[in-house]
């Protein structure tokens, strides 16, 4: 495992970090193989790990923080977000910041989280949702700042909208942001453009996310693949997304050289870049942590592949099926 600092936080954060959405968001995950699965992630040198309150409720959390009091021989970092008071996803210029995080919302969320993970502070809290609109609300800044002095939290972050990664510039210019969190993967390669040189200059975190496309890039769904009712990704792979992403998953497929899967190109694309500091990953079984990890051994991919990846880039603008 290699590792890479975070931004101006100095968290030497694992390059591949553990993401815990799919512990309770997604079909066919069960608590006791998640704790298996966080555990060898942490014997295997992750030690940075990604949740939610949105993720079950607290549940996400819950795990997490029962990974952390079971290895406090070790310095592990949670990142966790408060959720949107109007539980409305994405965020939108037209919603006013006092309805998705006034400030008794955001502490006592804080405190929730603080509570589920077992620590005294939180290592990384973000917002779940974010608008640039809101960036000249003073109470932004008021809330912000007390996270800080009342040691609740560490660091500051976002989570940038789906497909909108220049949205959170202005935020991050004023002096209050820590991390972002991002969609970054082969076909999202928007955040190249203005969003990663902006975190260059200011020395902010960049955690990526989605590195697999909610699952489309671990290579193995066709056009007829169906997920749950219940699963967030029946939605996303709905008629309007399956037949365009499997299309180009298999035109990815033609160039992975020989001897590498498509996830490991996937996560090793990310990783070559250095304005990452850290690519969150899903992983709900052993295999899965083993696999995913040898990736951060194995280090950039070649120049000329990397080259080839530019051309598969998909610029998409948010839709509701992907909210």
């Amino acid at each position: 495992m290699k590792y890479r600092k975070l931004g101006r936080t100095g968290i030497e954060a694992s390059d591949l970090s553990y993401g815990l959405w799919g512990m309770s968001g997604w079909s066919g995950s069960d608590d006791a193989g998640s704790l298996r699965s966080l555990q060898a992630s942490v014997d295997l040198g992750c030690n940075f790990f990604d949740t939610a309150w949105a993720y079950g409720n607290g549940k996400s959390d819950g795990l997490l923080g029962e990974t952390l009091a079971r290895n406090k021989n070790k310095r592990l970092f949670s990142a966790s977000k408060i959720p949107p008071m109007n539980d409305r996803w994405p965020a939108k210029p037209e919603y006013a910041y006092q309805d998705v995080f006034p400030h008794d919302h955001v502490m006592k969320y804080a405190k929730n989280i603080r509570e589920k993970l077992r620590v005294d502070s939180i290592d990384v809290l973000q917002f779940h949702v974010w608008d640039d609109s809101w960036t000249d609300q003073p109470e932004f800044r008021e809330t912000v700042e007390e996270l800080k002095s009342s040691k609740l939290i560490r660091w500051f972050g976002l989570s940038l909208n789906r497909w909108e990664p220049a949205n959170g510039i202005a935020a991050i210019r004023t002096g209050l942001v820590d991390a972002v969190q991002v969609i970054y993967n082969i076909f999202d390669q928007a955040p190249e453009d203005e969003l990663l040189p902006v975190c260059r200059e200011l020395n902010i975190g960049v955690i990526a996310r989605v590195p697999l496309d909610e699952g489309s890039l671990g290579g193995k769904m066709t056009l007829e693949t169906r997920f749950p009712a219940d699963d967030w990704r029946a939605s996303y792979f709905g008629p309007e997304n399956l037949k365009p992403t499997i299309e180009r998953v298999e035109a990815l497929k033609k160039i992975v050289p020989p001897g590498m899967t498509l996830p490991e190109m996937s996560l090793r694309f990310i990783l070559s870049n250095p304005d990452v500091s850290t690519a969150i990953i899903g992983m709900r079984n052993l295999n899965h942590v083993k696999e995913n990890f040898a990736a951060s051994d194995a280090g950039p991919l070649d120049k000329a592949l990397l080259t080839e990846l530019k051309k598969h880039r998909w610029d998409r603008v948010p839709e509701s099926w992907a909210d």
